[in-house]
């Protein structure tokens, strides 16, 4: 560790006395609680702080408003932590909110052993996510000050849950922004030998939390996997963009007549048919998997003679990683849409999500609205799907509300 990031741990106010000072009329969002301060709301730097140093931050006045993270190389220049003026940002401090976001999810522990512990700015700790699986817990973080202090971080959480170890999976787009390379690894106990099983809703899966893609798992999506199954029942169902196949479990389970998954990764239909065999399914009978590009597949798949399908399910990775993406991501989430709508027959569902945070639901909905008129279909929606309750999005931060879905009939 640097003499820098030494003395900022034992001092964490420091720079306290040295403010950021916003631009007159910019104070508004911060006031109402809102965690980022963008490059164009300042009208002076601390000159002294370092980038991941902990500064106040005050009005055009000099009043004081909040204290949060620094860091000039990000488009986001302050991250706020907290609005209480003599609150310190030490380690009780850390601890406490981690604390406070852990006993928030007790109530999930019967439901599964694979939970999101904490989520970032929704938990008051921006940059930093933890996933539970089983006994391990996996880390990512995504910001300056939050990274200058994860091994901390990673004792505590050690301390707090009883873990077995801790895996990094630093791999966000958002540490480029903060000048930060990707990072991963063990950063406390000891590692898993191998894929760990979870539990959840009565299923089982095992999750390769070192090599699978995010955290190894989509816990956000534990409701919406219930609630997209009660549509399966006696169907044929296609699982697109399956991943490890999740999906396609509570499907069989619900009484899907076959289920084929389809993704661009062998590795994952590997994993996806295990998950079948691990809850005694029938894998050769009732599912297949299929590897390949989804897009092309499911236009080649509008040929006379193609499979046919009752249910798609349409649960694709993020299209929009940031504004300039926007076009082209809204014009997939358009084209895969567009496609499995053309596939079902009357009285079809089609399930499709975007979990892209950039894309609003309301945007989402006038996507797949586009999707129907091109296609020449009639479609109703019957539910509005969002992420799990282990995903809270704190009112003050409605850019928490990442995950977006719809369940639609076709008429």
């Amino acid at each position: 560790m640097s003499r820098q990031n030494r003395d900022q741990k034992s001092n964490p106010t420091a720079h306290e006395s040295e403010a950021v000072v916003l631009k007159p009329g910019r104070e508004k969002p911060v006031r109402q609680g809102h965690p980022w301060i963008f490059s164009g709301a300042i009208a002076q730097l601390p000159h002294d702080a370092p980038n991941g140093a902990f500064v106040d931050v005050t009005d055009s006045d000099g009043r004081w408003l909040a204290r949060g993270m620094l860091n000039r190389r990000s488009q986001i220049q302050v991250r706020l932590v907290s609005w209480v003026q003599d609150e310190a940002i030490d380690d009780d401090f850390w601890r406490g909110r981690l604390l406070r976001a852990i006993n928030g999810r007790r109530a999930l522990e019967a439901e599964s052993n694979a939970l999101r512990l904490v989520f970032a700015e929704s938990d008051g700790m921006p940059g930093l996510t933890v996933d539970r699986y089983a006994d391990w817990l996996v880390l990512q973080v995504g910001t300056l000050a939050m990274d200058n202090r994860k091994h901390d971080l990673a004792a505590m959480l050690m301390a707090l849950t009883g873990a077995r170890g801790v895996i990094e999976r630093s791999d966000l787009a958002l540490r480029r922004q903060e000048g930060l390379s990707e990072a991963q690894g063990l950063l406390a106990g000891i590692a898993p030998a191998g894929p760990i099983e979870i539990h959840e809703g009565g299923q089982r899966f095992w999750v390769d939390i070192v090599g699978g893609q995010k955290t190894g798992f989509y816990m956000d999506q534990r409701a919406n996997r219930r609630r997209t199954a009660a549509y399966c029942t006696g169907k044929r169902v296609l699982n697109a963009f399956s991943y490890t196949g999740a999906f396609a479990v509570y499907a069989l389970e619900a009484g899907a007549e076959f289920v084929t998954n389809l993704d661009s990764s062998y590795e994952a239909l590997e994993m996806a048919e295990t998950n079948l065999r691990l809850n005694d399914m029938d894998v050769e009978g009732q599912s297949e998997q299929i590897a390949g590009d989804v897009f092309e597949i499911l236009r080649d798949w509008r040929e006379p003679g193609a499979p046919r399908f009752d249910v798609i399910i349409l649960d694709p990775p993020k299209f929009a990683h940031n504004q300039a993406q926007m076009e082209k991501a809204l014009r997939g989430y358009k084209d895969i849409n567009m496609q499995a709508l053309h596939l079902l027959p009357p009285g079809g569902t089609l399930v499709t999500f975007s979990c892209s945070g950039l894309v609003s639901a309301d945007l989402f909905q006038k996507v797949v609205f586009g999707a129907a008129v091109d296609a020449g279909r009639d479609v109703q929606i019957l539910e509005w799907l969002r992420q799990d309750r282990d995903h809270p999005v704190a009112i003050t931060f409605p850019e928490g509300e990442y995950l977006k879905g719809l369940i639609c009939r076709v008429l």
